[in-house]
């Protein structure tokens, strides 16, 4: 049995550069949504081998939709891949986008029209996000129906009430849109508030792990040690999304955790002075690597994270 995999690689690392551009075989299309039938569009390009495929979801970044440009794209290119770039209600600042039961739909949707219009292996679909494309990866771990190989959250918000708090000095308008998409209330940027139950329901931390349904997923959550201080999301969102999923696999395993202090000394000298930075990713140093066997669902089921 493949192995799942939860890992989470804190290091110095440049966001998703962007494509000037689309290829022409990629296609703008429409997919109904199953839930309320409202038109969904997406970016779709279908592999042009006569073997199935692997198809890349490619999810859009916080206030991105599905026409941000995405160099991802080039690479599925490349590689012959089926690719789809779905809209899921677009920048996440309404009541219908930003983590909401339409959103985890929309992309399962979004799955579907690749399977059915695409030349998917459907034992190798992979999705993958940065920044609120992370954090929406993360939700889809926690909620797709689809049996999906590998998920790859890069930068993700894993706790809205925590990021709201976070941004609301450095960011205040990503702060504003938290505040809309958990009231649907029209605020301005001088005064506006959260609702706090909502923001939970939308909030991977706060979500039930489906551990039997991804036993055999492979998930990976990379940060930068300076996201927080250069980027938006710092890294404990990251830290503590991978803690959750440690404990929801078992509890008896909590050595396999990221410490209080480990990450202190993480968030105080963003990796400065660490010893046994030995291996790297994309040429920029791993601080911190983990791993853990997990139990319960299967023997060979393992998490991993590095730092």
């Amino acid at each position: 049995m493949i192995g799942q995999i939860i890992g989470v690689v804190l290091l110095l690392f440049s966001s998703f550069c962007f494509a000037h551009n689309w290829p022409s075989q990629c296609l703008t299309v429409e997919i109904e949504s199953s839930i309320d039938h409202k038109l969904q569009e997406a970016r779709f390009m279908k592999s042009n081998s006569k073997n199935p495929r692997p198809l890349v979801v490619s999810l859009h970044t916080w206030s991105g939709d599905f026409n941000q440009n995405d160099t991802l794209v080039w690479q599925c290119v490349d590689r012959d891949y089926n690719y789809i770039h779905p809209n899921f209600r677009g920048p996440n600042r309404t009541v219908e986008a930003c983590g909401s039961p339409l959103v985890i739909s929309d992309i399962d949707d979004a799955i579907d029209y690749a399977i059915a219009h695409g030349n998917v292996d459907i034992n190798e679909i992979h999705v993958i996000g940065s920044s609120g494309g992370g954090y929406a990866t993360l939700l889809c771990y926690m909620q797709s129906r689809h049996h999906i190989k590998s998920f790859a959250s890069w930068v993700p918000i894993s706790n809205l009430i925590d990021w709201y708090n976070e941004v609301r000095i450095r960011e205040p308008e990503h702060a504003l849109d938290i505040a809309k998409a958990t009231t649907g209330k029209n605020f301005d940027t001088n005064w506006h508030y959260i609702d706090e139950e909502e923001a939970k329901k939308r909030s991977p931390i706060y979500m039930q792990t489906a551990t039997l349904d991804r036993s055999k997923s492979k998930l990976s959550i990379y940060a930068g040690v300076h996201d927080g201080f250069t980027g938006a999301v710092p890294i404990t969102h990251s830290i503590n999304m991978y803690n959750k999923l440690v404990m929801d696999n078992d509890r008896e395993r909590i050595h396999c955790q990221v410490s209080k202090d480990e990450t202190i000394s993480l968030l105080t000298s963003r990796g400065a002075g660490r010893k046994g930075m030995h291996h790297t990713l994309a040429d920029r140093p791993i601080h911190l690597q983990r791993a853990y066997k997990d139990m319960i669902s299967s023997p060979s089921l393992k998490v991993r994270m590095s730092v």
